[in-house]
Parts: structure tokens; C-alpha cells; sequence
């Protein structure tokens, strides 16, 4: 077996001196250029876009046309590597095709034309991959948002897009980047995670996991919180994945990614505002036009703004078992956040007005965190129990804790602190059943340690 290994990383180091060999050669963008023009002249106007498996074999045989042409002096793997170039740049995206193809890379951050970023396992490092200039950059980030009716230049220098499966993209371009147009792709796995596998992963715990399933059962109002790149929107998805199938549900989101398998889904996305500065549709208007749409949950991706009030209006109106994310540092301060939200909506109200609506309309906040060793978990689960005073009462019911960070290794363990929520007796209306020791809090093990 290391030899294998040996051999495989030999081969790898081999391929990408091939490519870099190919992509030095003065040669490359001529004939790269070339085989578009021959492309556009000689392809049947009636092979769709879609028709990838045709344009690729037309690509290959006017690439070996044009190499024989030129007599161009290339090696076996050199031809193979300038030719998968080629390909990448006439339809995929450019240098960019292997890292989307690399399922251990998580994020690919593009910083300039030669600043090439990926994240593995929750930690940065920097690739060799770089692209010729700005203008080969530009010309991937169009290629990304044509498709999807988005638009970036000098007077739109930024936009959230999305890739064919499903990929977050943010495009930030001079005159706002100084470093050159910049990009940054959060992949999404091509099939959403099941609870299984976030339990496998360290996210949540099965006892979490069947709690949270019995929640969402009930019909809760839940929202998932945490700061950036703590996986909230993956929690989101299993979260979804307890509805029913009978349910009517409403996704709305800015860039659609969620990945719900239910039957009877509606998907909702916003819209920027088109050239001439017309025909926004925000988040917000979605939210008011989804309560006309009879459903059964509303599932918002994000709330980032003043579509927080009538989050709240629905949640309080009937609208139960709703769930959405919200950007905040703890589950407390995802309140606070909720508070800012709300007055940003531009409603003159108290700020006990808007307390007690929240009070009503949440019942769960399930809290994220990134840890030292990047690992990403639920830290907190916790009840939002109603008014006293001016204040809104919070429970904790689940909450992560650290015992110690070996070998760059965060332990811990995934404990109840011995609270009984207070819509346990919904459950119990609705017949859902609970682990009598569920609330129970968990003991250190004998050795001090619980890996989790």
C-alpha cells in the first residue's frame, strides 16, 4: 500500500509539471484561441450549450488538427495536459476545474489573478494554480453569472451568484478590489448531508439529532445561528429534512442553496435590481408574498435585514414550524441581532413591542461555533421560554463542552444541562415520543475524556 502512494503522488506532482509546462509555453493561448475560433465557425448552430459530451469531442479533434498544423513539440502528457486546458477554459472554468472536481476542497478563494486560496478540513492553504491576468479571471466570472441573469462590471462591482450545483459564488471587481477581481466559491456536496453523516462528522450527537428531529415534528419556530462558515446552512438542509412530505413548503433565499428532497417544494430567489436600476425583488417581498401561497413551512435561507419583522408577523400568525438563519456570535446575542434586524425594517415600534413578538414567534435557537481545530459544531441548544420584564428569558437544553485540545484535536462532550423545555407537553399532545433520560446530563467518562 505506500507504495502505491508513492507512485500516486508521483504521478501527481507529474501531471501538474505537465500542465504548468503547457501553460509556459508561448503557444498556449494562440492555440487555445484558435480552437475557439475553428469551435464557433465549424459547430452546428443547433447543438445547444447543454451539448457538452458533442462540443468536447470537437474540441479534441481541432486541438490534435491544430497541434499538427503548428508541429508543435509536445510530449505525450504535456498534449494531454494543454488539451484538458483547453477544455477547462472553452467549458468549464479555467484552472478552477480541478478544485471544483477536488471533493476535499470546501472553499476555493481567488484573490487576484495569481492569489489561488482552497480550504481543506476547515483549514486555508495556498495552491500553485494562478491565471494569466485579470482579464482571464473576468472572463471565468462572467462565464458564472451569464447563465443566472446576473451582471458585474464597473457599476455593479459585486454580486452573489451561483454554480450548476448549487455552489455559493461572491464576485467583488476593481474599482472596489484592489488586488484585482476576486472570487469565492463555497462548494456544496453533491448530495446533501444526511443526519448519519453529521453525526459521523462531529456536528450534532444522536441524541441532538433525534431531539431536534422531534422538534421540527412539533413544529417549532427554529432558528439556526452562527458566525461565518460554521455550517449553518448544512444544518438548515437536515433541519428541512424532518418535514414531512406531506408539507407545503416555501424556500426563500438570496442565492438559492438549499437542498430539500420533499415532494411538494416551492423555490423563491431574489432578484437584483436589472441595468437600469429596476425589478429588484428583495428578501423581504418574498417572505410577504409566500404568506399568500398557503404554506405549510416557511423556510427562509438567511435573514440579514428588515424581512426579520415579518418573519416574525408569520411565525405569530399561524405559521409554525418556520426556520431560518441568522449571523450572530451566541445564542443570546442572536436575539439582539433579531432586535437590530427588526428596526431596520424602518417600523417605529418599542423595543418591548419587538421583544415580545420575538418572545412569541422563537422557540428553539440551535447555535453553531467553528472550533481551534476547525471542526464545526452545535454548541448550543437553547429554549427561548418568554418574557420577564423587559427581558427575554433563555434556556439552555443541549450545550457542547471542551475538556481539552490534544494534538491540535479539540475534546468534549455533547451534554444536556438538566432542563426540561416547556414545549415538551406539545410533544406529548402530538404524540411524539421522547428518551425518558434525554434531558439527563451526560458524566465525564472514567479517563476524563469523551471525544466527540
Amino acid at each position: 500500500m505506500p507504495p502505491f502512494n508513492r507512485q500516486a503522488k508521483t504521478n501527481t506532482r507529474s501531471n501538474r509539471s505537465s500542465a504548468r509546462s503547457a501553460a509556459d509555453n508561448g503557444d498556449y493561448s494562440t492555440v487555445r484561441d484558435d480552437v475557439q475560433d475553428r469551435l464557433l465557425s465549424e459547430l452546428n448552430p443547433a447543438v445547444s450549450g447543454a451539448d457538452n459530451d458533442e462540443v468536447r469531442r470537437a474540441v479534441e479533434r481541432i486541438f490534435s488538427e491544430i497541434v499538427i498544423e503548428r508541429n508543435l513539440p509536445l510530449s505525450r502528457s504535456e498534449r494531454a495536459a494543454m488539451l484538458d486546458m483547453v477544455i477547462a477554459d472553452i467549458l468549464g472554468l479555467g484552472p478552477l476545474e480541478t478544485l471544483l472536481r477536488d471533493t476535499s476542497v470546501t472553499k476555493i478563494l481567488v484573490n487576484g489573478p495569481h492569489n489561488v486560496y482552497v480550504e481543506r478540513r476547515g483549514v486555508l492553504e495556498r495552491t500553485t494554480l494562478e491565471f494569466s491576468d485579470n482579464e482571464d479571471v473576468m472572463r471565468i466570472i462572467e462565464r458564472i453569472v451569464a447563465p443566472i441573469g446576473r451582471r458585474v462590471d464597473e457599476s455593479s462591482p459585486m454580486v452573489d451568484a451561483r454554480l450548476a450545483d448549487g455552489s455559493r459564488v461572491n464576485v467583488i471587481i476593481p474599482p472596489l478590489s484592489l488586488i484585482g477581481p476576486c472570487l469565492s466559491i463555497r462548494k456544496f456536496a453533491k448530495t446533501a448531508l444526511s443526519v448519519e453523516d453529521m453525526i459521523r462528522l462531529g456536528t450534532l450527537t444522536s441524541e441532538g439529532a433525534d431531539f431536534l428531529r422531534s422538534c421540527v415534528r412539533a413544529k417549532l419556530n427554529i432558528v439556526v445561528s452562527g458566525g461565518t462558515s460554521t455550517g449553518k446552512t448544512t444544518v438548515l438542509n437536515t433541519l428541512s429534512s424532518f418535514i414531512p412530505n406531506t408539507d407545503r413548503i416555501i424556500t426563500i433565499e438570496d442565492v438559492a442553496e438549499l437542498q430539500l428532497q420533499q415532494d411538494h417544494v416551492v423555490r423563491l430567489e431574489s432578484r437584483p435590481p436589472n441595468v437600469e436600476g429596476r425589478g429588484e425583488v428583495n428578501i423581504r417581498q418574498l417572505v410577504i408574498n409566500a404568506l399568500r401561497m398557503r404554506p405549510d413551512r416557511i423556510v427562509v435561507g438567511e435573514v440579514r435585514g428588515g424581512e426579520a419583522l415579518d418573519m416574525l408577523h408569520a411565525m405569530n400568525t399561524g405559521h409554525e414550524g418556520s426556520l431560518t438563519t441568522i449571523h450572530s456570535n451566541s445564542a443570546r446575542d442572536t436575539l439582539h441581532r433579531v432586535e437590530t434586524m427588526v428596526l431596520m425594517a424602518g417600523m417605529d415600534l418599542p423595543l418591548r413591542a419587538i421583544r415580545e413578538q420575538i418572545a412569541a414567534a422563537f422557540d428553539l435557537v440551535v447555535h453553531l461555533a467553528r472550533l481551534a481545530d476547525g471542526s464545526r459544531k452545535i454548541v448550543q441548544i437553547s429554549e427561548v421560554q418568554g418574557m420577564e420584564g423587559d427581558i427575554i428569558v433563555m434556556q439552555d437544553i443541549f450545550r457542547f463542552v471542551q475538556t481539552g485540545f490534544v494534538q491540535q484535536k479539540v475534546h468534549g462532550r455533547f451534554t444536556a444541562v438538566g432542563v426540561r423545555p416547556k414545549f415538551v407537553k406539545r410533544f406529548e399532545s402530538m404524540g411524539i415520543p421522547l428518551a425518558p433520560d434525554l434531558f439527563v446530563p451526560s458524566k465525564p467518562a472514567a479517563n476524563g475524556k469523551h471525544f466527540w
